[in-house]
């Protein structure tokens, strides 16, 4: 078999290959790549963090909180204001005028060129506001038409809406559906407030799907992409939510994004303060492998802020408040259009050389018994993005967990952590916490680790690996898992029992003011 290096090489001196379209739904995902789709889905896609879980590797995504009200009450929500060093749906530290929120866009964009998506997520519901919600997007399509229009929405107001969506070229919509079910419904949403009158229960359960599932088949019609949220609450809505993926898919939604229940009691939400508790790791990803055979799944979301900045895994927002962006004068705001474009060019040829060094290595393994019938593993990444194993093991604030096997890795989550790695010193009760984020793994992928952690993570039965420092994710895995399973035939290493207990910790990194993290592409 070639080295990486070498097949490189070899890909760099071929012609680039002709990506092919398919129209077969079921074969495309958050995961796929342009030969996997539609040519005119795949524009739509391909530069989208949340649409598509390669994209979310190199490109930016921003939030803007212009609409504060909400017209449904749900209990795993709690709008918090002035919350900035929490991370979960719902909560801003400030919020903005239609005016200020294109002038921060601007501001954002001429710094971050890797920024290719504006939404507005609440930090109520977009469309309670719909007056601000289509007036900032009027507002940002006229400074910055590059940048790609979403919202997220509860879906109650939705079929009165969507032309007017249309109307303004948002062709990216997320719905929030947890049930379709009244009965299943009314455990999670007190009440509505529709046609001018509050409604509760059961009854306000059944509008609220009616509503949504309409205003789905109404977004479809339009050939509008519909990503489709829906929080796993346990013994509320995770065996229902298989019946929600069935209903979703028949109406032509895209994605499918299986979240966990944020319920901490110090958030202040009903289930938080009555004892709710969230799903494990082990629970969420069987209950979306059990979901992905009927649709596309996306498993890279963060469940971000409402006024989230930057890569997923991360919030820049710190470094965009309302008062730095109230003092910049509009005409000295440098929004270089050429220079966001080359960005986009060179991301577009890395990720296509990646696809084939990837595809070369699958081909180049060829037709192993032991490594076809080999069970499928997870391991853990440490990145800073690009697609590359480019981050220290004490400087991760979470960690990409991939399942791997003979053909393929693919995504199946993240694991946010607490930094290993303060001042120069290394935290004992982190390194535990760590250990136990990634219990359900058999391996970590680092550019560099010390040999304290290195040596508690084998104890673990953790085996963590720097060999593929700034090296790409996927090949790398690829290759890893060869080793691995040579190293289990050979007697090297018994496979893990795997306890089914891996807590998850909701929501993205949210980047200190004056700390920024890189946002880089490799030249």
């Amino acid at each position: 078999m070639e080295s990486r290096d070498s097949a490189f090489l070899k890909i760099l001196q071929e012609p680039e290959a002709e990506a092919s379209g398919c129209s077969e739904k079921s074969t495309c995902g958050s995961s796929a790549g342009p030969a996997d789709m539609d040519p005119e889905v795949w524009e739509k896609v391909k530069n989208h963090p949340c649409y598509s879980e390669e994209a979310h590797h190199f490109y930016a995504r921003m939030h803007v909180a212009v609409a504060p009200a909400c017209n449904i009450q749900c209990n795993y929500c709690n709008r918090k204001y002035d919350c900035s060093n929490e991370s979960r749906p719902g909560v801003v530290s400030e919020r903005l005028t239609p005016e200020l929120a294109a002038k921060k866009v601007l501001a954002v964009a001429s710094e971050i060129h890797q920024m290719t998506v504006v939404g507005i997520a609440g930090a109520g519901d977009s469309l309670a506001n719909p007056d601000k919600t289509f007036k900032t997007f009027e507002l940002i399509s006229k400074a910055a038409p590059d940048i790609k229009l979403c919202l997220s929405t509860n879906g109650l107001a939705l079929p009165d809406l969507v032309d007017r969506i249309a109307d303004y070229n948002v062709d990216h919509v997320t719905v929030t559906i947890n049930m379709v079910d009244p009965e299943v419904g009314e455990k999670i949403y007190p009440w509505i407030f529709f046609n001018k009158k509050r409604w509760k229960g059961r009854d306000a359960s059944k509008i609220l799907s009616e509503r949504q599932l309409l205003g789905l088949e109404m977004l479809t019609a339009k050939k509008i992409l519909v990503k489709v949220n829906s929080v796993m609450i346990p013994g509320i809505n995770d065996e229902h939510l298989k019946e929600v993926n069935r209903e979703v898919k028949k109406r032509g939604a895209f994605l499918h994004n299986i979240m966990p229940l944020i319920s901490e009691a110090e958030h202040g939400t009903y289930f938080g303060l009555t004892g709710q508790r969230g799903p494990t790791a082990q629970e969420l990803k069987h209950l979306q492998d059990s979901c992905e055979g009927e649709m596309n799944m996306m498993r890279h979301c963060r469940q971000c802020r409402a006024d989230a900045v930057g890569l997923l895994g991360e919030d820049r927002s710190a470094e965009f408040t309302n008062e730095k962006i109230e003092a910049i004068e509009i005409q000295d705001v440098e929004y270089d259009l050429t220079a966001r474009e080359a960005y986009r060019d060179k991301v577009e040829k890395t990720r296509e050389t990646e696809r084939r060094i990837k595809d070369m290595l699958v081909s180049g393994l060829g037709k192993d018994e032991r490594l076809e019938s080999a069970p499928p593993v997870l391991v853990a990444v440490a990145t800073q993005g690009e697609g590359l194993i480019n981050q220290h093991f004490g400087h991760a604030r979470e960690f990409q967990v991939y399942e791997v096997d003979a053909s393929d890795a693919k995504f199946v989550g993240h694991r946010r952590v607490d930094l290993y790695c303060e001042g120069g010193y290394g935290e004992d009760d982190s390194l535990k916490r760590i250990t136990e984020a990634l219990s359900d793994c058999v391996a970590v992928l680092v550019a560099k680790i010390g040999g304290c952690p290195k040596k508690t993570l084998e104890e673990a039965r953790i085996a963590a690996v720097d060999r593929f420092a700034h090296q790409s994710i996927k090949p790398s895995l690829l290759t890893y898992f060869a080793e691995y399973v040579a190293d289990v035939h050979a007697g090297k290493i018994v496979p893990k029992e795997v306890s089914g207990q891996t807590k998850i910790r909701s929501g993205a990194f949210t980047a200190p003011v004056g700390q920024p993290i890189p946002l880089l592409v490799r030249q």
